[in-house]
């Protein structure tokens, strides 16, 4: 059976993992089939790149995806467009539903940022929403008589 997974191909402390096409029994860093893109969890942001179509054609002749690499496939939207494919839907169809899809997911990318990132700009959403309207109003100051 072949496997899209992961492959660790980054130094000590540093991971950086290839995605591949392979044989269930290969060893984790051992022999693939064929390389899909890399993901690089370290970097900031993360880096993940996929070759969507090399990608979709070893889902359609029955590759599993691991948990991991069916994530990663998830986020760029390519078990989506699997999805969609195998339900028999046109291209104008997918595409509408990629682009849709795109769009939800670049509103709520706050998934994607670190929790110190999100605390970040909650203080400066707070900060702005505490800091009142200065409107400009006439001073009402009592003239002085000597």
């Amino acid at each position: 059976m072949v496997k899209i997974r992961l492959q660790r191909i980054g130094r000590k402390k540093l991971p950086v993992y290839r995605i591949v096409a392979a044989d269930s029994r290969a060893p984790r860093d051992g022999r693939f089939i064929e390389a899909l893109g890399q993901y690089a969890p370290l970097s900031n942001p993360v880096r993940i790149d996929i070759n969507a179509e090399r990608a979709l054609y070893w889902l359609s002749v029955g590759a599993q995806p691991t948990d991991t690499a069916r994530s990663l496939l998830g986020k760029r939207g390519i078990m989506l467009h699997f999805h969609l494919l195998k339900k028999g839907k046109s291209e104008e169809d997918i595409r509408s539903e990629l682009e849709k899809w795109a769009a939800e997911r670049a509103s709520s990318r706050s998934s994607e940022l670190s929790k110190k990132q999100r605390r970040t700009i909650r203080k400066k959403e707070a900060q702005a929403a505490e800091k009142p309207v200065e409107e400009a109003q006439p001073s009402q100051e009592t003239p002085e008589t000597e």
